[in-house]
């Protein structure tokens, strides 16, 4: 496992690290983002469906669960696992279809909830406030390789 942190300093900066990210991740990738309330995920999120050339509004589909948006490179699905009591109520939800659909990149809010159900090459990226004043945020991508 490859570890790499990254501080940004705006939410500008954390949509443009995301924006660049989802340029160069391979379609059918999984990318968990992990952290508490308010460090940073829907920005993260935002930045990336931007990377994807896809300029809908994007919000936590925290009551909705899943949503699914259609980019120049792929289709996008966005989740959010938050309202979740446990993995079964992921799969209870068809879970396991949404990590598998094809010709997508699947982003999760709050996969430390489903983490042990998702695949080993999933793409880990944890969000750590920084500064409760400042948007600073530490950012920790885990992957398989660079």
């Amino acid at each position: 496992m490859i570890s790499k942190k990254i501080l940004t300093r705006s939410s500008i900066q954390t949509k443009d690290l995301a924006k660049n990210m989802a340029k160069e991740i391979p379609i059918g990738t999984i990318v968990a983002l992990i952290g508490e309330l308010g460090s940073g995920k829907t920005t993260f999120a935002q930045g990336f469906a931007e990377g994807l050339h896809i300029f809908e509004s994007i919000v936590s589909p925290t009551f909705k669960l899943v949503s699914e948006y259609e980019g120049e490179k792929c289709k996008l699905i966005h989740v959010d696992t938050y309202r979740l009591d446990s993995i079964e109520d992921f799969l209870n939800i068809c879970g396991e279809d949404i990590i598998r659909t094809p010709g997508a990149i699947i982003l999760i809010e709050w996969a430390d909830k489903i983490i042990d159900i998702l695949p080993p090459d999933t793409v880990q990226i944890h969000f750590q406030r920084v500064s409760k004043i400042e948007n600073e945020r530490e950012l920790t991508i885990n992957t398989l390789s660079e």
